[in-house]
């Protein structure tokens, strides 16, 4: 039986993350916007469950995550909330806040924290507001933090927009000592996590060894990193895009993605790569 399923594992704690980090063991998050989906990947194991401001595109069909509100996202986070007893909770910023300034931003926080029972908040594109971080650690309030190849990094180094979402997008290795640079940035402001996009193998294993908190990734993430990111429903294959046949079919959902979850818990905890 693979861990967690059945079990009462401990609560997860930030130092635990980092002792994980030290340990060389493998952190796991996945994305989750609904109830049930956050209690099957709390109950298969996983760390982080994050709520992400994907929910806008992929749950409810809108072109950009940038029409997603504080107040859609603080009703997804309680669902997530309730729905997860072990893992961590992480929820988005929705666009705005974190732009508008850190008095703003830390108002924002506590309104996750408070109404949607986050333990943490992510931040994109952090390493242009270290202001920020600190202020929202001085409130005592742990900060995941995302960075990577931005749109706007990318373009200085000749990156076409749509490459970087592309399957396997990596950074190129000139932008290593740009990024070592961002992730110490992350950690002098407070930062608890990070969350290293489109990371690759040469960065992001310099990015690990410079920084002593923990650094997971989704696209462009790998065994070179602490841990690994990913949608839910890409890991259990819930999305119109996995159609393969429009037949009638019968299955018990749930226990295909508790199997699916502690499938991707086990291949990254292992150190297996993962594409996509």
């Amino acid at each position: 039986m693979p861990e967690g399923i059945g079990v009462m594992m401990d609560k997860v704690t930030i130092p635990a993350l980092l002792q994980m980090k030290r340990d060389g063991r493998k952190s796991v998050g996945v994305v989750a916007w609904d109830y049930q989906l956050a209690r099957i990947a709390d109950r298969a194991g996983v760390d982080i469950v994050s709520v992400g401001d994907s929910v806008g595109v992929n749950l409810w069909g809108h072109s950009n995550p940038l029409e997603v509100t504080m107040d859609e996202m603080l009703v997804v986070c309680r669902a997530v909330r309730r729905g997860v007893t072990r893992a961590l909770v992480s929820c988005d910023f929705p666009y705005g806040p974190l732009q508008e300034g850190s008095e703003s931003a830390v108002r924002a926080a506590i309104r996750l924290v408070k109404e949607g029972g986050a333990d943490l908040v992510k931040l994109d594109g952090a390493a242009d507001f270290p202001e920020t971080v600190r202020a929202l650690t001085r409130a005592g309030i742990p900060v995941f933090a995302q960075f990577g190849m931005t749109p706007q990094t990318a373009l200085r180094y000749g990156i076409p927009y749509a490459a970087q979402s592309a399957p396997g997008a990596q950074a190129p290795p000139e932008m290593t000592a740009k990024l070592v640079e961002e992730a110490k940035l992350l950690e002098d402001a407070g930062a608890s996590l990070l969350d290293f996009t489109n990371s690759g193998p040469m960065a992001g294993a310099a990015v690990v060894r410079a920084v002593a908190i923990p650094v997971l990734g989704g696209f462009g993430g790998g065994p070179w990193l602490d841990g690994r990111m990913r949608m839910a429903h890409t890991a259990i294959g819930y999305g119109e895009k996995w159609i393969d046949a429009k037949t009638e079919t019968y299955a018990n959902v749930a226990k295909i993605s508790l199997d699916a979850l502690s499938a991707l818990i086990a291949d990254v905890r292992a150190g297996r790569q993962i594409k996509g």
